[in-house]
């Protein structure tokens, strides 16, 4: 297996290779000198600027949307009015690329409302705010003040909805699409769901509210209608569907957001519990002859606690040496996965805000929690940070 660029954590299982996700050159040329048989395209900024399609013009299969899908992400503008054309369920919503028209929009009406930047913000760009006033302020953070960068131009002005969320991952081949195992995120900082949004600090899968009747109303209703209507207006989507949602009391699903990537740290907890030819499976995306069974899900939970440096998701210092990463690995059924990590003098030290997803399985979700945590404990880094309320709403249920 080849990577590019890779971190310390994946150098231990594949060849890395020192390529910036943004340097498309370079990466169709790695793939053609190295003769790859397949390229998966994990992070959402190659894919929106057509990694996937410079890789499949060179004739080598790719999963991964061309830049024509990928726009789900990369532009919450459109992939909200395309929800509105393919009738998929998703909150109300407006759309500004004017900040004084946003601001008088906010005038109208009270209450909790979400403000989203359009563009790519790192999982970052979704602001949930409680009244108008804190909307307000958010619309001059991201159109004025550009907080997120140009991902501002735009926003999504959304309304609030209630219900416990969700995420489901599948597999497309742009005629069949096969959803994975659901999981749940836990975006905020704090615990209890407190604090900014993250990049997310943790999940587990399966999540409890995404039981078999909820699992079919989101094929019928939300991946069924949505490769349908790209397929109606010509965007051949192979590769991975990301769906965020939220699922009200009665159990129906509304989308929060699409993204066309496999999602960190849900991948962390979906992936494991796949069963069957998984590289065989996205070989068939890519080729556009994925089967409805290709692969299954195990029996068990899968859970991830994220630990971060101390500051995040605002300024975090970097260059901290990690400690415990073999004592942790070492445990039963726990995988230690490299997010912000780098090698510096013969040691692993800390490189990003979101540094290392501890991830353990077990029988159910309980079981998984606890060694997970048991995992945690056994590493330490100056700052570190982590939840320590990971799957709550599960545990809350008495699972």
């Amino acid at each position: 297996m080849l990577v590019a660029p890779g971190n310390v954590g994946i150098a231990r299982e594949a060849d890395c290779f020192p390529v910036a996700v943004d340097d498309l050159d370079g990466l169709v040329e790695l793939a053609r000198s190295e003769r790859a048989d397949l390229v998966v395209v994990g992070p959402e900024l190659p894919l929106t600027m057509g990694l996937a399609d410079r890789v499949r013009d060179a004739g080598i299969p790719c999963f991964g949307p061309g830049a024509d899908g990928a726009r789900l992400e990369g532009s919450k503008a459109w992939a909200k009015d395309l929800m509105a054309r393919a009738g998929i369920p998703t909150a109300g919503y407006r759309i500004f690329d004017d900040a004084g028209e946003a601001l008088a929009y906010l005038d109208e009406g009270e209450g909790p409302i979400v403000i989203k930047a359009s563009g790519l913000a790192a999982g970052k760009g979704v602001l949930v705010c409680r009244d108008r006033e804190e909307a307000r302020r958010s619309v001059e953070e991201v159109m004025v003040k550009r907080r997120f960068g140009d991902a501002g131009e735009k926003v999504v002005i959304e309304d609030f909805l209630l219900g416990e969320e969700a995420s489901v991952l599948a597999l497309t081949d742009g005629t069949t699409i096969l959803p994975l195992v659901s999981s749940q995120d836990h975006k905020p900082i704090g615990e209890g769901d407190t604090g900014p949004n993250t990049g997310g600090m943790g999940a587990y899968a399966p999540a409890p509210v995404a039981d078999e009747a909820v699992m079919r109303r989101v094929d019928e209703r939300v991946l069924r209608p949505l490769l349908d209507t790209l397929k109606n207006e010509g965007i051949s989507y192979r590769g991975v569907v990301y769906a965020g949602l939220m699922i009200d009391e009665t159990g129906d699903p509304y989308v929060v957001e699409f993204n066309c990537r496999f999602g960190d740290p849900e991948a962390q907890v979906v992936l494991p519990l796949v069963e069957g030819d998984f590289g065989e499976a996205l070989m068939a995306c890519a080729e556009g002859r994925l089967e409805p069974g290709a692969v299954t899900t195990a029996p068990g939970a899968a859970v991830c606690v994220v630990m971060a440096s101390g500051g995040y998701p605002g300024s975090y210092e970097k260059g901290k040496p990690i400690d415990g990463l073999e004592e942790a690995g070492a445990l039963d059924d726990v995988v230690v996965f490299h997010a912000g990590t780098q090698a510096s003098d013969g040691e692993i030290v800390t490189a990003g805000g979101r540094v290392l997803g501890v991830t353990a399985f077990a029988g159910g979700i309980r079981e998984a929690v606890d060694r997970a945590y048991e995992a945690v404990d056994r590493i330490t880094f100056e700052g570190a940070y982590c939840r320590r309320d990971i799957a709550h709403r599960a545990l809350a249920r008495g699972i």
